[in-house]
């Protein structure tokens, strides 16, 4: 398959596996959902791969490249479910490219990028000026969010490229592993109920499979075959996907300002391009 085709898969699924978490908060404690996500990946993973062979079998410094990823899984995941839990998935999601786009402009100074950087700035002052009187702290989850999320992209094409002799699928659950245990100290209290409840606990094993599995895999079949910039070209989809998705599952109809923010940041993420 072209690797276009997997990041279609995974835009579809990285903000339909969290518009479901949504609906679960219902019945789960944000912080159980976020556990809940990533053990039942880490799970799926340890047992169709088991990436620890991988990982003992990876040089020192794609070991530590694992380590951080897992890290940044862990805390990502955390900030963006208490973000998402009072903010509406396309604000959240047009939010957390700010990151990526600014570094873009650290790395590879030039009238493009800062271009780029004004259209985002300007897209999220448009969303969290909709929004920010209504939940001031939900917004710091989300910068947050985005400062990990920028992290992701890094380490994830790292962690796609470090080691030739495994496969990055294999890497990709080591991480993951890391992860589970990482966000342990954060959810595991709150998912305790959950694991007496057969449905909260099947509903959650489908978020994690469609939130931190499918995504994250065709992330790394996509990135170990696309440049930076073009991965990056494509990332400007998301934003839309998110706000498409809020709407069909979540009945989260945003305002013609939001729409203008997100369009305003997704033109921002395509017009961006990170050093090479």
């Amino acid at each position: 398959m072209p690797p276009h085709a997997f990041f279609v898969g995974s835009a579809i699924f990285h903000y339909l596996g969290p518009s479901f978490a949504v609906l679960l908060f219902a019945r789960v404690p944000v912080a159980g959902v976020a556990w809940l996500r990533i053990v039942s990946a880490a799970l799926v993973f340890a047992i169709w791969r088991r990436p620890w062979r991988a990982f003992l079998a990876a040089t020192r410094q794609a070991q530590w490249t694992m380590v951080a990823l897992g890290g940044v899984f862990a805390a990502m995941n955390y900030c963006f479910y208490r973000a998402i839990a009072a903010l509406p998935l396309g604000t959240v999601a047009a939010i957390e490219f700010a990151g990526p786009v600014a570094l873009a402009l650290a790395g590879a100074r030039s009238a493009r990028n800062l271009g780029a950087l004004v259209l985002t700035v300007c897209g999220v002052y448009l969303l969290t000026e909709v929004r920010f009187g209504g939940a001031p702290q939900a917004f710091a989850w989300a910068f947050a969010n985005a400062v990990l999320f920028t992290l992701y992209i890094v380490l994830a094409h790292a962690v796609s490229r470090a080691d030739p002799a495994t496969s990055p699928i294999d890497r990709l659950g080591a991480a993951m592993l890391v992860a589970g245990v990482a966000i342990s100290p954060l959810g595991f209290r709150d998912a305790v109920p959950a694991l007496l409840d057969p449905v909260a606990l099947g509903a959650g094993a489908a978020v994690g499979i469609s939130s931190s599995v499918i995504p994250y895999v065709f992330d790394q079949l996509a990135m170990s075959r696309l440049p930076r910039s073009t991965y990056a070209l494509f990332v400007a989809l998301l934003p839309a996907t998110a706000v498409i998705i809020g709407i069909i599952v979540l009945r989260q109809v945003p305002s013609a300002l939001e729409m203008l923010g997100v369009l305003l940041v997704a033109s921002g993420v395509a017009l961006h391009r990170p050093p090479a």
